[in-house]
């Protein structure tokens, strides 16, 4: 069967938007010779709804979008993701459906079975589960559709344990399928994409002895970004196709290459070279698309940042200016009296190099102003973070009046590593719309300014060279207040993303002083975090929506 692929962008709510992409691909994806079209996880709608779901129009206005499109299609079906209202009385109110379009109408719906209740995801608060997937037959051909989860449940995937009874792959098995498709919106983190191929998809196939194609979504909605990859592999797991990372694409592919054929087949049986990448322009990839898609599904075409001099602040403009354009992009430095003249020099030159505009913005007389105005009341007591955190606040207040004034996305550029540790000022450095690197450690923020330097110098290279600062008091240093940062993230790594506890840590060879001052620091700045703009996400557990720790809590562990 010539399969069309239609690795998407959706916006979530965006109806009318969403059913021109849809009805565009079809149009393109049938002139190209296709003999079905699949389309993502809830296409017509946009991944995740959450509670739009519940305003009283969404459901019933998805439904209609899905009868317009439906309408488009013609003598080439094909699958598109949907919600469906759940009218038999029982249950949550909908299911998370494929709608199996053709000649001009909704054919048939199929519904999935395993609804991902973790992380990031709480499908189980909306949508009822089906009990078996669906088996449609066109062409001849069973075909098998399961939808993202569905096929999420090998034994060596920990949310396998999370599923009883007979899984939809395992039901598929009994019945014998030509072909099975999977409609995904499969959010990206780090890695991901070699557990999805070859323990996901490629088992999948080996199961039911028949091709299996996964049509993913791309693009970013709010924390999460989808990295597409879409796939197609034959009955041995081996692969067919295998579409762009992090790009829309349409893609033609011949489920069954070795079969004679009439006319020529443009299927492609090699891999687009960013379906498999590296992890750091996986990641530098993934954060580009994040902040675009963020910026203009939110109506922003310019960002600002603020640049420091230091290495945090010029990754964030990098990828900005990726992202968004030179034009669009302004860095701003606001130096204090304490501000050195290397991160001065150096934040002008990245801008430079960059090519993107570049204004300064002194703060000294305003932060004297606001001691002066304090100083009745902090005159019988002695300096400390407080005076410090002045700088950052006021900061924070003028690059806000920035953002106000010119309609730009203030960017922050707190790393994972500061984020977890509380050392960042809330009202200050961390004002914002959008944490571009706030699931990016700090040992990762370097690998990454070397690899964006492997070509030509971009950031200075004294930005990765010298100590890094926060430049809130003279001659100050991050390893002043915190550990080493390559200890750091690996204590951080250990007790944020994997829950091991103080005793584990320091069995595992930390010192027990280390692992204590990093831990207390985690668990006392949980009311920071909440209050943080939303945060790109590039590793399994990222601060933000997956990951749910009271603020007021007493459990030492």
């Amino acid at each position: 069967m010539r399969l069309g692929l239609a690795q998407l962008n959706p916006t979530v709510g965006d109806l009318a938007g969403n059913r021109q992409k849809i009805i565009a691909a079809y149009t393109a994806l049938v002139a190209q010779g296709a003999e079905l079209i699949v389309f993502p996880e809830l296409a017509v709608c946009g991944y995740p709804p959450r509670d739009l779901l519940f305003k009283r129009r969404f459901v019933p206005d998805t439904a209609e979008s899905l009868t317009q499109i439906a309408a488009a299609v013609g003598e080439v079906p094909a699958l598109i993701g949907t919600v469906e209202p759940n009218s038999t009385g029982r249950g949550r109110p909908f299911f998370n459906s494929a709608g199996f379009c053709h000649r001009g109408v909704v054919v048939a719906m199929a519904r999935k079975c395993l609804l991902p209740t973790y992380d990031v995801f709480d499908e189980d608060r909306y949508f009822e589960p089906a009990t078996s997937p669906t088996v449609i037959e066109h062409a001849g051909l069973r075909i098998g559709i399961t939808i993202c989860e569905d096929i999420w449940t090998h034994p060596m995937i920990s949310t396998r344990r999370l599923y009883s009874g007979r899984v939809p792959v395992e039901q598929l098995a009994e019945q014998k399928c030509d072909l099975m498709v999977n409609l995904s919106a499969s959010p990206w983190h780090s890695a991901k994409e070699n557990v999805r191929q070859n323990l996901v998809v490629a088992e999948a196939a080996r199961a039911l002895h028949c091709p299996v194609a996964y049509v993913n979504a791309v693009g970013g909605n709010d924390e999460l970004i989808f990295d597409g990859r879409s796939h197609v592999v034959d009955g041995s797991g081996q692969l067919i196709a295998g579409l762009a990372a992090f790009g829309e694409e349409l893609c033609l592919v011949e489920t069954n290459p070795t079969a004679a054929s009439d006319a020529p087949i443009p299927f492609a049986r090699s891999l687009d070279p960013s379906f498999t990448q590296n992890e750091l322009p996986d990641i530098y990839h993934a954060l580009v698309l994040g902040v675009r898609d963020y910026a203009h599904k939110t109506g922003f075409k310019r960002a600002l940042v603020a640049l420091s001099g230091g290495i945090d602040s010029a990754l964030v403009a990098v990828i900005a200016t990726e992202a968004l354009g030179a034009d669009n992009v302004t860095g701003v430095s606001l130096p204090s009296a304490i501000s050195s003249q290397h991160s001065r020099d150096d934040a002008r030159i990245l801008a430079e190099k960059l090519g993107i505009h570049f204004e300064t913005v002194r703060i000294a007389d305003v932060v004297n102003e606001a001691e002066k105005v304090l100083w009745h009341l902090f005159s019988q007591t002695p300096r400390d973070v407080t005076e410090e955190n002045i700088q950052a606040r006021v900061r924070g207040v003028l690059m806000m009046a920035l953002s106000n004034k010119f309609g730009a996305l203030l960017l922050t550029t707190g790393n994972k590593s500061e984020m977890a540790v509380g050392y960042c000022t809330l009202y200050g450095d961390m004002c914002g719309g959008l944490a571009v690197i706030s699931d990016v450690f700090k040992t990762q923020v370097y690998a990454l300014a070397r690899w964006i330097n492997r070509e030509k110098e971009i950031i200075p290279r004294n930005t990765i060279d010298k100590a890094p600062s926060a430049e809130l008091r003279p001659n100050q240093t991050d390893q002043d207040s915190l550990p080493p940062y390559d200890q750091l993230d690996a204590i951080l790594q250990g007790y944020v993303e994997e829950g091991l506890s103080r005793r584990d840590l320091v069995a595992n060879g930390f010192p027990e002083l280390v692992v204590n001052d990093v831990v207390r620091k985690v668990d006392l700045n949980e009311y920071k975090r909440k209050q943080a703009a939303p945060g790109l996400k590039i590793t399994p557990l990222a601060f933000g929506v997956g990951r749910r720790i009271p603020i007021v809590q007493k459990y030492v562990s």
